[in-house]
């Protein structure tokens, strides 16, 4: 059986194309890879930290965020600053450099991810920055008070009933105001 010569030509392009799209992906896929470890880990990784992309989260140590632009340093903590273990947490300082600045909600406390690499001065050179809100659930200050808006509000009921009063007696409203 003899292949023609169009067969061969659409066969060896299909190749080709595969070829190419496989060789992208298996490429592609080793540029992008990156390891998620904590502060403490990336301790512990020896020189496999310094040629590798990682992701690291810590919390915003406060007080340390330095703006310059849209570069920022800081430095992360293992720990929240209101947790006990705080005080022991490991840190790392960060250098951010991106093409955006960080986000709003980036500020003392917040979780961050910082991604990029480990350098050998021991400091953290990130290119993606990404944060959470800080923690809404921290313990209360000491001599600190709760806002008027923790009282309960009055029930959804309650309320419908008191509209209904004052818009089936007009002259009452005024009288409700004082």
């Amino acid at each position: 059986m003899k292949i023609s010569p169009n067969t061969l030509r659409i066969g060896i392009a299909a190749a080709v194309i595969v070829g190419t799209i496989g060789w992208l992906a298996w490429s592609g896929y080793g540029a992008n890879k990156s390891y998620y470890v904590t502060i403490a880990e990336l301790g512990g990784m020896g020189d496999k930290a310094y040629h590798s992309q990682l992701r690291v989260e810590g919390f915003v140590q406060p007080g340390s965020i330095e703006h310059n632009g849209p570069h920022v340093d800081f430095v992360l903590n293992e720990f929240e600053s209101h947790s006990p273990k705080a005080a022991s947490g490991r840190l790392l300082k960060v250098t951010y450099k991106g093409s955006e600045p960080p986000p709003d909600t980036f500020k003392d406390d917040a979780m961050a991810l910082a991604e990029g690499s480990y350098g050998r001065d021991g400091v953290f050179h990130a290119s993606v920055l990404q944060a959470k809100c800080a923690s809404k659930y921290a313990p209360a200050q000491p001599g600190s008070t709760q806002p008027a808006s923790t009282q309960p509000a009055a029930s959804p009921r309650a309320a419908a009933q008191a509209h209904a009063s004052h818009a089936s007696n007009p002259a009452a409203a005024p009288a409700a105001a004082n």
